[in-house]
């Protein structure tokens, strides 16, 4: 008797497949996957007494940041903010008026660190100076209690990368810190184009200053056009490329850069400078 439905016929040849493989008709099993597999050999082997040959899972690293502050209070509110959140923090409690004054501070050394510019925002400035000559590599995360244009931009030609307020603090220290450690910026955005507007002005008045040499041809030129604040329409009429490939450009330099917006770009370029505009 021949099934008569798709159903019937489906269900012949699943019993069939079933016999052929020589498994209970009602349990066809999957052979394991390459993962299964993987996992039942190194359970093997720990059971077996072969350690050595189970490979070792490391531990995420964790970002080492450095606190610096006159005030004790402060220090504690963000150590244990960054605390749990991954960091491994050193902090560093500053005498008023320290930095101000021809005393050698001695400071640890650190990848990030996290100032305190209240309430003498000079002291901030001098603080950043030596650090700058003492830890060229590391990144400064500026807090103050207000921020303006006349306190931010000293802190970003000194090579700020992040400006925080004690308000933003508790809610956005971790990812400003994590950011800027990836290369990037956490600069409220109004600041940062009004910072980026002096910069462009100033570069106009004085000269194109030229990129890293490390670049190719295209690359310096469409950096020279993003220094402009060009955009992406304008730099392919100007190199004469399709603006696909004027975007493609773009990309692959802000990617090359390790930032995110033409702003941050624009801003780095600045701060590399040899020369402070």
């Amino acid at each position: 008797m021949h099934p008569s439905s798709e159903g019937e016929q489906f269900t012949a040849h699943r019993k069939k497949t079933a016999d052929w493989r020589g498994l209970p008709r009602k349990s066809v099993e999957r052979p394991p996957s390459q993962g299964a597999r993987r996992e039942r050999q190194l359970a093997r082997r720990r059971r077996n007494g072969y350690p050595h040959l189970v490979p070792r899972v490391r531990a995420k690293s964790r970002f080492s940041v450095c606190l610096l502050s006159p005030h004790p209070l402060v220090l504690a509110q963000f150590e244990r903010l960054l605390s749990p959140a991954g960091f491994r923090v050193q902090s560093r409690q500053l005498e008023p008026g320290l930095a101000l004054g021809g005393k050698r501070l001695a400071l640890p050394r650190a990848p990030l660190y996290v100032i305190d510019a209240h309430p003498a925002r000079q002291a901030a400035e001098v603080l950043m100076s030596r650090l700058a000559s003492r830890a060229p590599r590391s990144r400064q995360v500026v807090i103050a209690q207000k921020l303006t244009e006349a306190s931010a931009f000293p802190l970003l030609r000194l090579g700020a990368k992040g400006l925080l307020t004690y308000a933003e603090a508790p809610g956005q220290l971790p990812a400003a810190l994590r950011t800027v450690s990836e290369g990037g910026f956490w600069v409220p955005r109004r600041l940062l184009s009004r910072f980026v507007d002096s910069v462009l002005n100033v570069i106009r008045s004085r000269g194109m200053p030229k990129g890293p040499a490390n670049l190719s041809q295209r690359e310096a030129q469409t950096l020279d056009a993003l220094l402009e604040n060009l955009s992406n329409k304008e730099i392919a009429s100007r190199l004469h490329i399709s603006e696909r490939t004027a975007k493609f450009h773009v990309s692959h330099l802000l990617a090359k850069f390790g930032v995110r917006r033409r702003a941050d770009l624009i801003l780095l370029h600045y701060q590399n400078l040899p020369l402070a505009l």
